[in-house]
């Protein structure tokens, strides 16, 4: 990045103001995760928090939040609503006919599908607002090992008064998302998404300066840099499938004649395998702390999945997010849909036949660049807990997993939109 070419951004008046637009509703976000929601006892929350931050379950539910969960604050339950409500939608894209049929009418069937998305994030924000003060309401229940009341009052009407607000501030962070896609840089959702885990990370880099020293401060970055460095590699990779248009008339004019390519990057799915795979895994983990079993099976999953390090975690951990981005590729690409959209446009790989040969190529091409796929997807997630273990530093820390991909993904898609706009107007952009 080129500091020249940031200079030309901000020198462009409308994308100096997208720019701008985007961090201002970034630093109400920031706002809204630390401010306490009616009803709480913030220095009580503060001293519980203290006691689980360690706590491996308590680190997958907060990250997504930046911190604002585990606080109890207007903005608690962050951006993740709207994540399962669009999830829920996407799969049952595929099952229901209806929901399959809005996705193929074009821009006004995605808004039909968008606003369906709306009312699920409303309906679930509800549903886990509800559920966290149930549980915050009980001392101990919500922070395992804190005794403090973090609801002093627990009255019915404060109890609402703390649901609906938590409700509302999922709305206006659902609507922020939207905004910044529409009149900012980036997706939205995932700049939130963005800014909540890198908030997060001058305490963590703090935290492992000064409980490990200045040596293992330096290994760590190193570590971190060549993690990164390899998952922006393989993120950028992709195969190309050639597809060629054949000529044909329409009126007096000729049209088609032009080649173009179908890009399959190595990762396709994402970031989700790996959300899945560790949602699944911290299920038992949770529930088990809930409700304080002591029986056989408690123990081993206490014993083998609660520290987030164990063996059995680890394979478990493998083996799920290689099915689950297999899974994910499956339901979100579909070579039969591709080879009839190129057959009805004239279009055709060169050497296999339009039509049912074309998708077949297709799920041999995608089957195959999946399995490397999802072995580099298990390895990111897998890997570094062993790098930051055996340093000292923790299975949580910024560089690890979920983090890690999220962060480098939304970093640059991001950059590729400023690139973009900046050689539309004839810039030279980030990049040579």
């Amino acid at each position: 990045m080129h500091i020249s070419a940031f200079g030309a951004a901000l020198r462009t008046p409308d994308l100096r103001k997208k720019i701008l637009f985007t961090i201002g509703l970034l630093a109400l976000y920031r706002m809204g995760a630390v401010l306490p929601t009616p009803g709480v006892d913030y220095a009580a929350i503060q001293r519980c928090i203290d006691v689980v931050q360690d706590n491996s379950v308590y680190a997958l539910i907060n990250l997504f939040s930046g911190g604002a969960l585990l606080q109890l604050s207007v903005f608690a339950l962050g951006i993740m609503p709207y994540i399962t409500a669009s999830i829920i939608l996407q799969l049952l894209t595929v099952v229901i006919p209806r929901l399959e049929t809005l996705k193929k009418d074009g821009q006004a069937g995605q808004a039909k599908i968008t606003q369906y998305t709306r009312y699920v994030t409303i309906g679930l924000a509800i549903l886990q607002a509800t559920a966290i003060i149930s549980l915050a309401r009980t001392p101990g229940a919500l922070f395992s090992g804190c005794n403090e009341a973090v609801i002093p009052n627990d009255s019915v009407w404060v109890i609402m008064v703390m649901i609906i607000v938590m409700t509302a501030g999922t709305a206006v962070i659902m609507w922020f998302g939207e905004l910044i896609t529409e009149r900012g840089v980036g997706n939205g959702m995932s700049v939130l998404i963005f800014t909540s885990i890198i908030a997060t990370i001058p305490a963590q880099f703090a935290s492992v300066l000064g409980a490990q020293g200045a040596f293992a401060f330096a290994m760590t970055l190193l570590v971190g840099l060549a993690v990164v460095a390899f998952v922006v590699f393989v993120e950028q990779a992709q195969r190309r499938i050639p597809v060629q248009y054949a000529k044909r008339m329409v009126g007096r004019r000729m049209y088609g004649g032009t080649s173009t390519y179908i890009p399959l990057k190595v990762n396709m799915a994402g970031v989700i395998p790996v959300i899945f795979a560790s949602s699944l895994l911290f299920l038992p983990v949770l529930l088990v702390q809930l409700t304080g079993s002591q029986a056989e099976w408690s123990i081993w999953v206490q014993q083998n999945l609660g520290t987030g390090q164990g063996t059995w975690y680890l394979a478990l951990y493998f083996a799920l997010i290689v099915f689950f981005c297999y899974f994910y590729v499956s339901i979100t690409f579909n070579p039969v849909d591709v080879a009839d959209n190129m057959k009805k446009y004239g279009g055709f790989i060169p050497g296999i036949r339009a039509g049912r040969p074309t998708a077949e190529y297709l799920d041999y091409v995608l089957t195959r660049l999946t399995a490397p796929g999802s072995l580099y997807l298990g390895a990111i997630a897998v890997l570094p807990v062993f790098a930051f273990g055996f340093m000292g530093v923790g299975s949580n820390f910024i560089f690890g997993g979920t983090s890690l991909l999220i962060i480098v993904g939304v970093g640059l898609d991001t950059v590729k939109q400023i690139e973009a706009q900046l050689q539309q107007r004839n810039y030279e952009g980030f990049l040579r």
